[in-house]
């Protein structure tokens, strides 16, 4: 059987490396700083960011795209297979 993956609208940000500016400011989005504030998404080891999932802790690499999914969900892609999966709407 084939199948095809339902259209669904996620939010997403690309990480480089850092949350805030030169002023301190946060540059992403809310629900990203909420989950750094409660330790969803955390740094460790010389700064590397992951983000603990049901199925564990997953390391992001900058250029990641860190997804929020339709339950609320986070998660990180790879930004080849993001481009292939997503389009800005």
């Amino acid at each position: 059987m084939t199948y095809r993956k339902k259209p669904v609208t996620v939010e997403a940000f690309q990480y480089d490396g850092d949350f805030k500016n030169s002023d301190g400011k946060w540059y992403i989005p809310n629900w990203a700083i909420d989950a750094f504030k409660s330790g969803t998404m955390f740094f460790m080891c010389a700064g590397e960011l992951y983000i603990k999932t049901l199925e564990g802790n997953y390391h992001v690499s900058v250029g990641d795209f860190i997804i929020r999914g339709v339950q609320g969900e986070l998660y990180p892609c790879n930004p080849d297979i993001f481009a292939k999966t997503y389009e800005l709407c």
